[in-house]
């Protein structure tokens, strides 16, 4: 039995509610709502790769957690927990432990090893989270920040730091917006420079106190405090949600934001602000009814816009599109994989390699239903 097992094995009942915010019951939309038809492409190149399989296992939600990239020393974080067959939710058991991991290449992406025992890995014995008391510069060459919270609908969210590439984390740090409530939000920051950061996050709506909404957030202090920039469009209706955005600077200035959008679109939504952040508006659909999942986007070395995500209705698997205007229009939809087992896939992160190769991690399944893997794709997208 390896560390990971044996983390997990040792460890007693981990509440649902701790659980709830990796594997929020699985609602992919209506089954009899097909997939939008859109051309499509293959990309140049594209190679497979495991991160994390264990038998019996499921591995999952790498976008909840964060990818990081110092050169070829990659880390990515996600959740390993125990499988269970079901056809309404993720098929995790939720009666069994769950812990959250990272793993480590040092390659590139091409191998992986699994880093079990973190100061977060296990919610009932994380430490409190205190207020940070010296500034962070956001600039330092080995930093990485990673934001975590406690329930979905109404939070609260704390970070850690690390210093040396995710070796050691320093943490949990609480973390407030003044006037934003229910801030439930994963990692998705901009620095600015060593003391300036944007961050964007996820907070609760008041029409019915439940996530979503997304927000930009600035420090100007080394993350000691924190000031509402804007609200990323209106506030979804009752029932519906706008949440986990990623986003980018552009060569002008300009931030562009990924959004998930909940019921009735299921699709992901592209906006744009010209201001830091203070004033929003939205540029385009980059998807139809993909049956609910996160982006995640970079900018590409030739300056196109790449957005991937996980494809939840059939044929499931693993998507991207790419833009040439900065979002206003979309090239075909390139599929990276269509192999699927089943929609509990998806959770991406994404970042481009030192050599032009674009590594995209994220949970998958198949070719039978409990294989339940965090996987990643190295690929090349097609020429502009």
């Amino acid at each position: 039995m390896n560390h990971l097992s044996l983390l997990i094995a040792s460890a007693s009942f981990v509440s649902l509610s701790a659980l709830a915010q990796d594997g929020t019951k699985l609602d992919a939309g209506d089954p009899k709502v097909i997939a939008s038809v859109v051309p499509t492409w293959k990309p140049a190149s594209a190679e497979n790769l495991i991160v994390y399989q264990e038998p019996g296992r499921y591995g999952g939600w790498p976008a909840n957690q964060g990818l990081w990239q110092w050169g070829d020393e990659l880390v990515v974080g996600f959740t390993a927990t125990y499988y269970k067959e079901t056809t309404t939710d993720h098929r995790i058991d939720r009666t069994k432990p769950s812990h959250r991991v990272q793993a480590r290449s040092l390659d590139g992406g091409k191998t992986w090893k699994v880093e079990a025992d973190q100061p977060y890995s296990d919610r009932k014995n994380e430490p409190e989270a205190v207020s940070l008391k010296e500034p962070l510069d956001f600039t330092a060459p080995d930093f990485a920040m990673m934001f975590r919270f406690k329930s979905l609908h109404v939070g609260p969210s704390w970070f850690y730091t690390t210093q040396d590439r995710c070796k050691t984390w320093q943490g949990p740090f609480k973390f407030d917006v003044e006037g934003v409530e229910g801030i439930s939000t994963r990692t998705d920051l901009i620095p600015l420079g060593p003391r300036e950061c944007l961050m964007f996050g996820s907070c609760g709506k008041k029409s019915d106190n439940k996530e979503g909404r997304v927000f930009c957030a600035r420090t100007t202090d080394g993350g000691l405090t924190w000031k509402l920039q804007g609200y990323i469009g209106d506030e979804p209706p009752k029932g519906g949600f706008a949440i986990m955005p990623s986003s980018v600077r552009t060569a002008g200035g300009a931030l562009l934001t990924t959004l998930r959008r909940g019921k009735p679109e299921y699709n992901i939504e592209l906006w744009r602000s010209d201001d830091l952040g203070k004033t929003w508006s939205k540029i385009s659909d980059v998807t139809g009814n993909i049956g609910g999942n996160p982006p995640a986007t970079v900018l590409l070395p030739d300056g196109r816009l790449c957005v991937t995500y996980g494809h939840r209705k059939k044929p499931t698997g693993i998507r991207a599109r790419l833009s040439i205007d900065e979002g206003k229009t979309w090239l075909p939809e390139i599929i990276l994989r269509d192999d699927g087992f089943d929609g509990d896939l998806g959770y991406p992160r994404t970042l481009v390699r030192p050599d032009g190769r674009i590594l995209t991690a994220y949970y998958f399944n198949g070719p039978t239903g409990s294989d339940r893997a965090v996987e990643a794709t190295l690929w090349t997208p097609p020429a502009k």
